[in-house]
């Protein structure tokens, strides 16, 4: 299944300076470490040693927040559209 995630300013580095990648992956985790082989490195911008998503992270599946869906196993279908947003702190 193939999704399109939307990849931050910060984080296009890692991506050769890709906006926009498309991916296969049937989850949230699955697509995680579809970034990591396509990308070598990112997944340590993204996940603690854990292996869960960073805090400072949000992770949108079709405009609607993982962390009320099902978190890193939330379920991707062909077509869906993932954001990666950086959490924006100050005052």
């Amino acid at each position: 299944m193939a999704v399109q995630v939307l990849i931050p300013t910060p984080l296009q580095k890692f991506t050769n300076d890709e906006a926009s990648v498309s991916l296969e992956a049937g989850s949230v985790d699955e697509l995680l470490q579809a970034m990591e082989a396509r990308f070598p490195g990112i997944l340590a911008r993204l996940c603690d040693d854990g292996g869960k998503l960073r805090r400072f992270l949000n992770v949108y599946v079709n405009s609607e927040d993982i962390r009320f869906l099902n978190h890193q196993a939330t379920s991707l279908a062909d077509g869906d559209e993932v954001s990666i947003v950086p959490a924006v702190a100050g005052g």
